[in-house]
């Protein structure tokens, strides 16, 4: 692919406006030379020269490369551009004037100030822009350092610029950046500090083959868009395996803690930028006005959803925050955590079991929150399954006790982190979080409900990416090992988040539900948009390919059959629950499927009574008939005879 050097709307732009500073510059530069007596200077000659010199000047600005950079990111290289171009054009028209009028009457020391006006008027604009748009003068004349690797980057933007400039004060940095990959067909031949956008991102094998056969080939790609979707992420990941390049990442500029100062270490590209989605625009000031200045309680603060959740509200500025977990050491870890972050925010760290229907009680009394995020739950489905009657007073009794708490304490809001699990369940863990669903929707339409100002918000949402006892971590301790990686079923799918987004989209539509208008309706359901689901067999491919290895050759994949109470594919709403969509992308509302607060409740009396005793067939039988779309699991699905045979 030939370079385009200027054939595009900006570099057309900054040639007509470079041609006009030329055209501008031989007359001011006169003038500086002959002053008044300027009005006595042949005009045609003064004509013929402004127009001729600023002819000269298009053609060699355009020839000589001075569009490829880019004005947000000028530069020395820019500068030493301008240089050259400036000073080749005098040299051409020096020798064109002599040609046509032996520069009888032409100053030659006017050529000497010409240089000196035009290096102003070009330099000048692009450095004000430069500094307009940094807000700072440092780096303005930072160089560029080529060191031992070659390296590709993919992204022309602010990360690249920041990585390039960084590379400019670290003379013992390994990188030597050979160019640019961009998604932006307008940068294509332009450049960032004197390092030229070679292609489109889908051009990486071209550009590979290129940059080899004109000199040294790049040995690693190094990703520096935030935003680029999983979806490119992966297929760079097949690209660069077959070229035999690795892969690596910028860490993104909001991770940055020092600002542009800090130094950008280059890091492996994570599972999660594979599944990554654009980002979902928030509506952060919305969820700053829900949580600001008020009592919050999170129960299962610990875990991996909880202690997000905690991170994230602390940062919003609560008024104080209580931390409820019934383990000791997850407790102590996310209490030092919040002390460490934010330690001007009252807190409480409180070791409850939400079973415990008086402590819990005790607690909601003496802390009187206005905020009670629920993410205290028993997840692990094959866990689950062998627990029967501990999944149930968790999950079931355990939500029922903090729902009741809540009314007690006239909070204004809890939110019910709910699972896709629960959609037509197959697990016990599934349809103890449906009959909890359940009973806050049923609280939610209550008339008993309606007399106090409590509002129930169910969210409902798949995997969460990397938390306690999800696939990923488990592949990973695998993978350390050795092998082999265990995967139930090869068409075995999951829906997946990473904790960050999970918490994000829980805020917001908590801040939809709690707003001046709520979009919710009583007993509503927010579903978390999940994008496409994931095969875990590929997962586990690229968990082994991120790693530099190759899948059934280095490390083995290895088919285990289908667990007790697992499906193939989740599901994220029930048929019954048509979806309706919010104002903001990522989040959908299931309408409300009605269920009699007052059948319910005695229903639960008895469920726990059957739990509690340990009656574990008695429980399951009425924990069938509290959810209808329960339906255990029977014999786990067989594995293809090929799938098998690997095994």
């Amino acid at each position: 692919m030939a370079f385009r050097l200027f054939y595009f709307n900006r570099a057309r732009a900054a040639l007509l406006h470079d041609t006009f500073m030329a055209a501008l510059s031989f007359p001011l530069s006169l003038y500086l030379r002959e002053g008044n007596v300027l009005q006595y200077y042949p005009q045609s000659l003064l004509l013929n020269g402004t127009i001729i010199f600023a002819v000269v000047c298009a053609l060699v600005f355009s020839l000589t490369g001075m569009y490829r950079g880019i004005w947000r990111y000028a530069s020395l290289n820019d500068l030493m551009a301008i240089t050259k171009g400036v000073t080749l054009s005098l040299l051409i028209f020096l020798a064109l004037m002599f040609l046509m009028t032996r520069l009888e009457a032409l100053p030659r020391s006017a050529v000497f100030i010409n240089w000196f006006v035009l290096m102003a008027l070009l330099g000048g604009p692009r450095f004000i822009y430069r500094v307009f748009k940094d807000r700072r003068l440092e780096n303005v004349l930072a160089r560029d350092d080529y060191s031992r690797i070659p390296v590709l980057l993919v992204g022309a933007g602010d990360a690249s610029e920041l990585f390039l400039r960084d590379l400019a004060r670290d003379t013992d940095s390994p990188y030597r950046v050979l160019g640019m990959l961009s998604e932006n067909s307008s940068r294509l031949g332009r450049e960032i500090h004197g390092v030229a956008v070679l292609g489109l991102v889908d051009d990486l094998e071209e550009v590979v083959a290129r940059l080899k056969k004109n000199g040294p080939a790049p040995q690693r790609l190094i990703i520096t868009k935030e935003d680029l979707d999983g979806t490119v992420v992966s297929r760079l990941l097949d690209q660069a395996e077959a070229l035999g390049l690795t892969l690596a990442r910028l860490p993104r500029l909001s991770d940055l803690k020092g600002g542009v100062s800090e130094h950008l270490e280059i890091k492996p590209v994570a599972i999660e930028d594979l599944l990554g989605r654009p980002q979902t625009v928030l509506n952060r000031p919305a969820m700053k006005a829900l949580i600001k200045d008020k009592p919050v309680l999170v129960t299962g603060a610990g875990g991996t959803i909880g202690s997000e959740l905690a991170r994230q509200i602390c940062a919003l500025g609560p008024s104080r925050i209580t931390l409820l977990d019934n383990s000791e050491y997850q407790l102590y870890s996310i209490d030092y955590e919040i002390s460490a972050h934010h330690p001007d925010l009252p807190r409480s760290a409180v070791i409850c079991d939400v079973r415990d229907r008086k402590r819990l009680d005790e607690i909601m009394a003496a802390e009187t929150p206005a905020l009670v995020f629920h993410a205290a739950a028993l997840k692990h489905v094959p866990m689950v399954e062998a627990n029967a009657c501990e999944g149930i007073l968790t999950n079931v009794i355990g939500s029922h006790n903090v729902a009741n708490a809540c009314v007690k304490a006239k909070a204004e809001m809890m939110v019910q982190v709910s699972t896709d699990k629960a959609v037509n369940p197959t697990s016990i863990m599934g349809a103890s979080k449906r009959l909890a669903e359940s009973y806050c929707q049923s609280l939610d339409l209550s008339a008993e409900a309606r007399r106090t100002p409590t509002r129930f918000v169910t969210v409902r949402f798949g995997n969460v990416l990397g938390s306690t006892g999800s696939v990923v971590p488990l592949f990973q301790q695998q993978l350390a090992a050795g092998g082999p990686l265990t995967v139930t079923h090869p068409e075995m799918k999951r829906y997946f988040m990473t904790t960050r987004e999970a918490v994000e989209l829980i805020l917001q539509a908590c801040a939809l539900a709690g707003g001046e208008v709520s979009l919710l309706e009583e007993g509503g359901i927010f579903v978390l948009d999940m994008g496409k689901p994931v095969r875990i067999l590929d997962l586990a491919r690229q968990i082994i390919r991120l790693a530099g290895l190759t899948p059934d050759k280095d490390v083995r994949i290895e088919f285990t059959g289908v667990r007790p109470g697992e499906k193939l594919f989740e599901e994220l709403f029930h048929d019954s629950e048509p979806l309706v969509p919010t104002e903001y992308d990522g989040i959908l509302l299931a309408t409300p499927r009605v269920v009699d607060h007052g059948v319910l409740l005695r229903a639960l009396n008895k469920l726990e009574e059957l739990a509690r005793a340990g009656k574990t067939e008695k429980a399951l039988a009425t924990l069938a008939r509290l959810v209808p779309d329960y339906h255990p699991a029977g014999e786990p699905e067989a594995l293809p005879p090929a799938q098998a045979s690997q095994s």
